[in-house]
């Protein structure tokens, strides 16, 4: 604000100036000009030899004479001095036409003198013509001039900056509203949100954008707590576990079966290091960028080595009649399909199937070198079906938070940490695919649909 208003009154002051010049240029321009004109004609009745005594000059602010080369005055108009003339003789140039400022005791005038001389007359007795005209009149309008502009100017300024200093307040009012906001939101810990002023400006959409900051500040600060809160639950389970274990065998000392001990501390070790394994690949998931594409993966070959780990029955793998290519990280798409087989296996009562379907366009023979996969935006779908008790239709977005783990899988738990269909579904994304769940076909059982994208040049 003061540098604003520093710059307004400098730049006044520099107009004011330039203003003054102007003025004062254009005023003396003028007398001269009026001046010139009387000089000429007067010049014009000497060269006639017909100058009347007195000149016929309108009294007033101008006097005009008529002097030979030695300075004498000739004539003069009725006002006029007939005895000194207004220009020295060495200040005239007789061949030249000039214009001077004396001072006004010389001439008879009030204030400094515009004097003008004009060559008149040729032969044996050359002649110049003196107009002196007085600059009273334009030291008066510059005065005026200059004395409107200094009590103007300081009221002006003044009022400028007043304005300002209330526009800028108005202005800058909502941005206080926000800091205010701010530091309150601080205060209790970063809940609520800050005022969105009614103005449909820049600060109005600032005020939106820091509110649904906050709000996805808070939502990130929410799942944090829950997941840590989770996550200390979880952990405690395990080791109160293994601290039961070693109290028990420690007050039965003798009697205690130190190979079940040692049994269910080993279980209970690992299921500890799975959940904290787990804790740390979702901990890298959620700080780590989108995932790029790292080469090929045949989806035929992946199901077949995941189903490897579990004995068959109860899992049955059903290998496409052609490879079914897709893109991404391989150890990524193995974790993706061993922890929906994981899940299936723990809660199958026959059998687990593992199937790939290629996208439309995607399957048929190869020929010798390659063959054109899927277009563009293809998606290969992977199935993995057991024949359990399934998930109940209003549950089946739920299990994929963190740490869901419904009732019947609670009661049947073998070692589940409740983040492995968390992992998919974070892992699924990362590949640009999709997993759902459904019903099977026939039921009963459930049906995990996954979506992995086609590789759009198969190798062959």
């Amino acid at each position: 604000m003061v540098i604003g208003v520093l710059g307004l009154s400098v730049g006044l002051a520099v107009g004011g100036l330039v203003l003054l010049g102007v003025l004062h240029f254009v005023l003396q321009r003028t007398v001269d000009n009026e001046a010139f004109r009387t000089a000429d004609a007067v010049a014009l009745l000497a060269a006639e030899d017909a100058l009347p005594d007195p000149l016929p000059v309108a009294a007033g602010q101008m006097r005009v004479q008529v002097v030979d080369h030695e300075g004498r005055v000739r004539a003069a108009s009725i006002d006029a001095d007939r005895l000194v003339p207004m220009l020295r003789p060495e200040q005239i140039d007789r061949d030249a036409r000039q214009r001077l400022t004396v001072p006004g005791e010389r001439v008879g005038l009030p204030g400094p003198v515009r004097v003008v001389a004009v060559p008149a007359g040729t032969g044996a007795e050359p002649r110049t013509v003196l107009v002196a005209r007085s600059m009273a009149d334009v030291r008066h309008s510059t005065h005026a001039v200059r004395t409107i502009l200094l009590v103007a100017f300081p009221l002006l300024v003044g009022l400028l900056a007043v304005v300002a200093w209330r526009v800028v307040g108005a202005t800058l009012r909502p941005v206080e509203a926000l800091r205010r906001g701010a530091e309150e939101i601080t205060g209790r810990d970063g809940g609520g949100r800050l005022p969105v002023p009614a103005s449909r400006d820049e600060i109005h959409r600032l005020a939106v954008t820091l509110n649904g900051m906050l709000g996805r500040l808070e939502s990130a600060r929410n799942r944090q707590r829950a997941f840590v809160a989770d996550a200390a639950h979880e952990l405690r389970s395990p080791l109160t576990n293994i601290r039961t274990e070693v109290e028990v065998a420690q007050r039965l000392a003798e009697r205690t079966d130190w190979t079940a001990v040692s049994a269910n501390l080993l279980a209970d070790t690992e299921r500890l290091s799975r959940l904290v394994d787990d804790l740390l690949l979702l901990a890298r998931l959620d700080e780590a960028p989108p995932a790029r594409a790292t080469g090929p993966v045949e989806l035929g070959g992946l199901l077949a080595a995941v189903a490897a780990r579990y004995p068959s029955p109860p899992v049955r793998v059903l290998i496409p009649e052609s490879p079914v290519w897709t893109v991404g990280d391989p150890d990524e798409l193995h974790r993706i399909l061993a922890n929906l087989v994981d899940n299936a296996v723990r809660h199958a009562r026959g059998e687990v199937v593992l199937a790939a379907v290629p996208a439309p366009g995607g399957d048929g023979p190869a020929p010798a070198s390659r063959r054109a996969g899927a277009g563009p935006g293809a998606y290969h779908l992977v199935t993995v079906t057991d024949d359990g008790p399934g998930i109940p239709v209003a549950d089946r977005a739920r299990v994929f938070d963190r740490f869901t783990r419904l009732d019947d899988a609670r009661a049947r738990d073998a070692g589940g940490t409740g983040l492995g269909l968390a992992i998919v579904r974070e892992l699924v994304r990362r590949a640009a695919g999709s997993v759902e769940l459904a019903d099977a076909e026939p039921g009963p059982g459930l049906c995990v649909r996954l979506r992995l994208p086609a590789l759009p040049d198969e190798p062959a």
